[in-house]
């Protein structure tokens, strides 16, 4: 029975010792550059209602949510989805703003996704959302963020697969698909690539034979600049040329930025948060098949709540980013800095003295009494076992031994020498 207490649900996991180390320090290093480009924090709740995430907003189905009930029967979720938390907030504290406004996060996400999948279902995220500013400069600041933030973390390879959400609405409004549910399987076949599947589709359809072309062809249209070229060529739809030209007009800013060799272009990159309006973008790098970091822009959400106010935001995945960095070698070990201060419990008034001393110096030093039968050694191993970096052994009122744990040197000083300024 008491080994059944030891397990946790599929798809949630614990971080612990130099991983957990590991991912708050990376956490802590892309807060900074948020912070850099002006961003400032906002915490929303794990839970809310479900109206805010609800079919209307665009965001996960309702069966890939965790629901659960308050005290007067609402039902609550457990959010999927922190972007239209953010949204919210806007209409509610923000309303009045029409000036830009730019937010950052870091929280956790619930996804109850199919367990054969073999992904979390509780994940970290750290996000941006820039609201009140519908230009393409806007789109340009939220990229060049996320290359900042990926090369902060030492990654020197990595793309950013760009897309126009309104160019494949556009198709698919001169095409007269109007059945939700058609058009949703429509944006999935094109999402994977699965360019038989959309064959089928369209020629169930009667539209011209063009319009046809495009949509088959839109499972092969990415790669560089040139791709939208390619694009133009094929309509003469005017929201979907104005779409191509917002990424062209995005590409030349990313220039500017230094940036134009992570980028890429994807006209069949659609995603599952049907809020997206313009911008779509992903972030990927090797060894791992996810999406590092992704968002885009999404114009009407916050309308939704009852503000006028177009947005573009990002979100980092932590732990697809933690992974990948772990298998490229590129996460840095946690440096070993904690002091262990074993004492003599005869010297515990001195221990005190002495590890306060350290800690006003913003050295962590953790205070233990000795026990008897364990030898110098045992103290070692565990300074070992729990990544710390010297062990100080007081065992009388005027000498201190000081071992360093990672070459296990020791050497004798006096105490009132250590308790100097």
């Amino acid at each position: 029975m008491k080994d059944k207490l030891l397990h946790i649900p599929e798809g949630v996991r614990d971080i612990y010792n130099n991983e957990c180390t590991q991912k708050l320090m990376l956490q802590d290093k892309l807060h900074r550059v948020l912070h850099k480009y002006g961003y400032h924090d906002i915490q929303t709740p794990s839970f809310e209602f479900f109206d805010i995430f609800s079919h209307e907003r665009g965001t996960v189905a309702s069966k890939d949510m965790y629901k659960l009930f308050d005290r007067e029967g609402n039902t609550l979720v457990l959010r999927p989805d922190i972007t239209p938390s953010i949204a919210r907030c806007i209409a509610k504290y923000y309303k009045d703003e029409s000036m830009p406004i730019r937010l950052c996060y870091i929280g956790n996400t619930f996804i109850n996704t199919t367990g054969y999948q073999g992904k979390l279902k509780e994940t970290t995220q750290l996000g941006a959302e820039l609201i009140n500013d519908p230009s393409v400069e806007a789109d340009a600041e939220l990229l060049a963020l996320t290359a900042r933030c990926l090369l902060e973390t030492g990654l020197a390879t990595f793309q950013l697969e760009i897309g126009n959400a309104d160019f494949f609405r556009a198709l698919v409004e001169e095409a007269g698909f109007q059945d939700e549910d058609e058009v949703n399987k429509l944006r999935i076949l094109i999402e994977n690539k699965n360019m038989f599947g959309v064959e089928e589709m369209v020629e169930e359809k009667d539209i011209k034979p063009e319009l046809k072309n495009i949509f088959l062809q839109l499972t092969n249209m990415f790669g560089t600049l040139d791709i939208l070229a390619d694009a133009r060529r094929l309509t003469h739809n005017l929201r979907a040329v104005r779409a191509i030209e917002r990424l062209e007009r995005l590409y030349e800013i990313l220039s500017e930025y230094g940036y134009e060799k992570y980028v890429s272009f994807d006209l069949g990159m659609l995603s599952k948060h049907n809020y997206y309006t313009g911008i779509i973008f992903k972030a990927y790098t090797y060894r791992t098949g996810e999406a590092i970091a992704m968002g885009g822009r999404y114009d009407n959400l916050v309308s939704q709540f009852g503000k006028d106010a177009p947005a573009i935001g990002l979100a980092i995945v932590i732990d697809q980013l933690m992974l990948s960095l772990s298998r490229q070698k590129l996460l840095p070990e946690p440096e070993a800095t904690d002091t262990l201060l074993v004492y003599n419990p005869d010297c515990r008034k001195q221990a005190i003295a002495l590890a306060e001393h350290f800690r006003r110096d913003l050295v962590a030093t953790i205070l233990l009494a000795a026990e008897e039968g364990r030898d110098t050694n045992s103290y070692l191993e565990y300074a070992k076992r729990m990544n710390m970096g010297g062990i100080l052994l007081l065992e009388s009122n005027e000498t201190v031994r000081v071992i360093d744990a990672s070459t296990g040197s020791l050497q004798t000083v006096r105490l009132d020498e250590l308790l100097k300024d």
